[in-house]
Parts: structure tokens; sequence; C-alpha cells
């Protein structure tokens, strides 16, 4: 027998799925420890493996947010940057789009950059965009830089030399001089080697900035699971939804920034329909993606630490990053995101939230400030959860926006969870209308604690006929982490190249040598697309590849209509060349794993099950306010359930609201579809 572990930490809870080679999962939550997030990991796992032996576990993936928390609170480590003479100014200079607030604001001040000026260093070297050596590099220069770094104390840096990706000798070369006195040198042509110095210098930067402490986390990890007993591998999802080993994620952190947000879209895309909208709302933020023909949207480049803007990050606003990711939006909407009255007396939500400590104020922790989650169970909406809820506290909380506000508690309560529901709506409007995309053919996979209580409401507001709550929705990023195979990414930027089935051939060797398994091996894909533009154009499409020009054409003429909306045709050039090589993660050895079907969630303390029918009092206004619903559990669903009504899973709670009606599927899913749809 054997097990896998998917490990999912985020801003409230930090979510345990333990499965069985028999496919049965057990799970786990509780709330995250931001002081040491391996403590509530621990402790998730103890209580997921319950009596069962930790060194039958043959594998454990991880998704983690450490690296976005690095960047978004300015808590890496210092980094150097190195580069071509002439290019210093490059990162200070840097890019900023003024968005909202800032467009008027006389005393604005953009962000600082990403390393000071005074780490920016410069080396006498230069290549051409055709990879020509233009001026040798100086191995003084580099020594001269490496002795000025050293003397600063700075332990990380990051190179990234003029078109190296079309020549990487000489970065190569300056790396090798610099290691012999900085113990982490990180090089862009090893991180990502594609056009474009600004962006590729951010990507190495990052990298470098946060992969330390990446590094070091791993390893206490891996300790830390020794101690249980589990001295199996461990794995860390990435950015693009493809799994990789710690050792690799320690060495390309960059690739794991929007690790944990990743793993919830691989669970909605496995939810059985082909067109797709993933809608994940946990404890601080809300996330959605569009799945299409059971893929989702990727994109390959994305801005950590931007403004939002309508469920979006702003570009120039952020740091951008140049590798593989799930396309997604995201609100800072949640369960514990704080509602409160702004100088005006207007009700706001968020983006501030109460988190793990203290939490919303119905936790019992110490919060007394109104969250989403206080005014969900003023509502009736909400019985019980992983932790124990008080209503007098939610009460307590509800009445503090009620007073000055000149309404009643559940008004109140009901238009924080309005507003938050709109607020969700902004990020589904980014990834589908905003990008022309039609919503209304798309069934809405709802999941995370606080998803299924508002999926209903955001799908009214786009007419979204058919919302979808898989099964151990509450869990699903942890789930879906189990989901994803081993795979890796590798891209090479090259104009007019005479040979590019030769850049591919390289481009999987290196991938597959990442994950350590041979291009013949059985169950070994390799995914091989291009970077298409018009010539003359300055930006570009990625599409699959194809041998044949006039095929790859095509596609990208058809790409193109489909991104700007008009039909194009004309002379075209391949830019860079990408190729993912992915390979099954394997499940160790074949038995049955002692966990149930219905195994209870074995977060502590252990929530309030319920295992007949029964009712309560929750507010509807369609209703006319208070009215009576009938609650059941996913166990207890039979036929169909009309709405108003609650179903109430171990980590969440759907919401039926009037004129939807509820539906078990064969695969213990539950079909939410809105009437005359």
């Amino acid at each position: 027998m054997g097990y896998t572990i998917g490990v999912d930490v985020g801003g409230t809870f930090t979510d345990v799925v333990v499965r069985g080679t028999s496919g049965a999962l057990s799970v786990a939550k509780c709330l995250s420890t931001h002081y040491d997030p391996i403590a509530g990991i621990v402790t998730g796992v103890t209580r997921a493996l319950g009596d069962r032996d930790p060194s039958q576990v043959t594998r454990v993936v991880h998704a983690t947010t450490l690296a976005t928390n690095a960047v978004l609170e300015r808590k890496g480590v210092r980094v150097a940057y190195v580069t071509t003479q002439g290019f210093r100014a490059v990162l200070p200079l840097g890019r900023y789009a003024r968005v909202e607030e800032d467009r008027y604001d006389l005393r604005f001040t953009p962000p600082p950059p990403p390393v000071a000026p005074g780490d920016c260093f410069e080396v006498v070297e230069r290549i051409s965009a055709r990879g020509d050596v233009l001026t040798p590099l100086d191995p003084d220069s580099v020594r001269r830089a490496a002795a000025e770094i050293a003397a600063r104390g700075i332990e990380s840096a990051a190179v990234c030399l003029l078109h190296s990706y079309a020549n990487p000798a000489h970065e190569r070369q300056a790396a090798a001089i610099l290691r012999a006195s900085i113990p982490n040198v990180v090089v862009s042509s090893e991180i990502w080697p594609e056009i474009r110095e600004y962006e590729r210098a951010t990507t190495t930067i990052i990298s470098a900035y946060v992969g330390p402490l990446m590094a070091s986390y791993l390893t206490r990890l891996r300790e830390r699971l020794a101690e249980l007993g589990i001295r199996a591998p461990i794995h860390v999802m990435e950015s693009s939804g493809g799994v990789i080993s710690a050792e690799l994620a320690a060495r390309r952190a960059v690739a794991t920034i929007e690790s944990g947000p990743a793993a919830g879209v691989l669970a909605a895309a496995g939810a059985g329909f082909a067109e797709a909208i993933s809608f994940d709302m946990g404890g601080t933020t809300a996330k959605t993606c569009v799945v299409r023909g059971g893929r989702p949207e990727i994109t390959h480049e994305f801005h950590v630490g931007g403004k939002g803007s309508f469920g979006g990050r702003r570009a120039g606003t952020g740091v951008p990053i140049k590798t593989p990711a799930i396309d997604l939006a995201e609100v800072g909407a949640g369960g514990g995101s704080v509602a409160w009255l702004d100088p005006a007396g207007a009700l706001r939500v968020g983006p501030h939230s109460a988190g793990s400590s203290p939490g919303p104020a119905c936790y019992g922790l110490g919060g007394s400030e109104p969250t989403v989650t206080d005014a969900n169970l003023v509502l009736g909406y909400l019985s019980s959860a992983s932790i124990p809820l008080s209503p007098a506290l939610a009460d307590k909380a509800l009445d503090r926006l009620a007073g000055p506000l000149g309404v009643s508690r559940e008004e109140a309560a009901y238009a924080v969870h309005e507003i938050v529901s709109a607020s969700m709506a902004s990020a589904v409007h980014v990834v589908t209308v905003q990008r022309g995309i039609d919503p209304r053919g798309f069934a809405l996979v709802a999941f995370g604690g606080a998803g299924p209580m508002h999926a209903a409401r955001v799908a009214e507001r786009f007419g979204i006929g058919t919302v979808v709550v898989p099964a151990y929705c509450g869990v699903a990023s942890a789930a879906g982490l189990l989901a994803g195979a081993l795979s890796t990414d590798r891209v090479l930027s090259r104009l007019d190249e005479p040979d590019p089935p030769a850049v591919f051939d390289s481009l999987a060797a290196e991938a597959a040598a990442d994950l350590g398994v041979s291009l013949t091996s059985p169950g070994v894909r390799v995914l091989r697309s291009v970077d298409v533009r018009f010539k003359g154009q300055s930006h570009d499409l990625t599409v699959d590849w194809a041998g044949d020009r006039g095929t790859l054409e095509s596609r990208f003429f058809r790409r193109y209509a489909e991104v700007y909306g008009i039909t194009q045709r004309g002379e075209v050039e391949l830019v860079s060349y990408r190729v993912r090589v992915t390979t099954p993660a394997g499940e160790g050895p074949a038995g049955e794993g002692p966990a149930g079907e219905n195994s209870p969630p074995a977060a502590g303390p252990p929530p309030h099950r319920r295992g007949e029918p029964g009712a309560r009092t929750a507010y509807f206004p369609e209703c006319g306010g208070h009215t009576e619903v009938p609650v059941h559990t996913r166990d207890t669903l039979r036929g169909e359930l009309r709405g108003p009504a609650v179903v109430e899973d171990d980590e969440s709670t759907i919401v039926v609201p009037p004129g939807w009606s509820a539906a078990l599927a064969a695969t213990r899913a539950v079909h939410l579809t809105r009437s005359g749809a």
C-alpha cells in the first residue's frame, strides 16, 4: 500500500489531502500558521494520516505562496544585478503604468526597483541579437564586480547580459567567476532565455531574490516531515500547473510564484466540463481562470506585486515575470475579508483580510471586525465549519455596521454578501468578457471554503446557468495537486532559426534532464509550441508547433483573430521555441489504502456532522427576508432540491438561491442549475 499527500497553504487555512492507491481520500483543514507555515503543515498532515503508517507515503506535493509573499512583503534576500556595460540603468529606469488613483497624484512616487541602483554592476562584453560576439568578455571586469559584491556582504547575484539568449557563453563565463566568491548566482540563460531585456532581467532577479528562501524552506519541510516518519520525495506545484521536484523548485524559484492558485484550476479542469470557469474563493482571496477544451489558459508573462484593477493585475504596475503561468485574475475577496465604512459612510469589503489570526469574529480567536464569514453566518447560510463558529460574536460584529448604516443586522450582512459577490464577479469579467469571451456557455466550477456560498450569485450576474461544486470542494486545491503530472518547461528565443527541430530536441533534452527521465520512457510526452508574430510587429502569440509552414501560419492567423477580433494575413516570423516535458507521477506500490470514500476530515475540533435532512431560517430578499429553508448534506441529497436551500459539506457550504435547483451527480459533485437557463 502507499499514499500520496497534497498540501496547500492558504492565507487562512492549510489544507491536506491524503490519497490511497485505491483513489480514496482523507482530508484535514487547519488554520495556517503564518509565523511558521511548516507548523500548520505538520499539524494537517498528522491529522489527515491518522493512524496510517507514515513510512508508506510515497510522494508529497506542495503548493506554496512563499515566493509570492516574499515579493509582496519585500522579504527576499539582497541581490546584486550584473549586466552588460552601458545597461546598468535598465532596472532603475524600469517602467511603471499609472492606473486608477495614481493618474492624478501630483506627489506620485513610483515603487522602488527590484534591485537598488547601487547594487547594479556592469561588465565589459557585448553580444548581438544574432549571437555574434561584438566585444569579448573582460574577466577582470567580472572579478572587480565580484569583489565589490562580496565586500558589500551580498550573497545572491543575478546575471543578465545583453542578448544572452542568442549566445550564453559570456554569461556562463561570468557566472563561473562570480561563484568563486558569491554563494548564490543565477543566470538568465539558465532561468528563462527569452527576448526582452527588462523582463528577462526581472525574472532572473526574482529567482535570485527568493531562491535562497525557497531552498531553506524546502530543506526544513523535508526535515520536519522526516521527523514524522515521512521520507518520500517532495514535489512543488509550479505556476503553469506542472509539478517539479523540490530541488528544481529551489533552483528555479521564480517558477513557483503562482504555485498555490494553479492547483485549484487543475481541480476545476478535471470537473468534467470542457468549457469552464474556475472560481476559487478562500479565506483571503478569490481567483478565476478560464478552462477551454479541458485545458487552462496559459500566459507567458504576468506581473507580481502590481496593483489590482477589476480583478486583474495591471501590466506595468508590478514586476514582470517571463515564465508560463495559468492565466488568473485575483481579487482580495475571501471569507476573511473585512467589511468597513469609508469616510463618506459607504460600505466597503476587503481587500484587508482577518486571515487566520485573529480570523473572523465568529471564530472566537480574538477578532472583532465584521467579515464575509460573519455576514454569511448571520444570514443563516453557515452553521458550522472546520472550527466552531459563534453566532453571538458574528451578530455583535455586524451590529458595528448596521448601526451607522441605519439598517437591520441582516440587511447589513446581506449588503456585505452582495458587495463581495460583485467584487468576485469583476474577476470573472476580466477572464471572460474583457477578453471577448461570452461566459454564458461555460459552467462555473466553484470551490474553496467560501466559493460555493457565493457561486450562484456570481453566476447570475453573467447569465451563467450551471454551477458545479466538486466533491471535497473545500480542499479542492490540495486535491488538485495530486492530479498534476511531473512536468517542466523550457524556452529559447532564436530569430531566423534555420533548424527549428534541432532547437526543440535540445530543449526537450534539457527539460528531461531536469525531471530525471528519458524522452523514450513510456508515458513521457513532449509538447512543442512556438511564438509567432507578423514581420515588423513587436508582440507575438504562442501556437502549437507544426512542421508544415502553411499549417503553422494558419494556426497563427486563427489565434490572432481570436485574440484581437480581426482577420489579418501577412508575412510572419518565428521568435521563440517552447517545450513542455511531462511524465506521469508515480503512485508507489499497488495496494489499497484504508481511507474510505466518505472519510471525515480529520481537522480538529471536528465539525458538527448531520446525518439527516433538516431546516433552518435564512435570509433571502427574494422571499421577503427571513424564510425557512431545507438543509441537506451531500449524503442526504436525493433527486432535485429547489432553492432557497443549503447543502452543507464538511469543508464548505453550498447556498442554493431562489430560482436555482441542486442535484447530486454520479461523481458526488453538486450541480446547480438556474431556472430557464
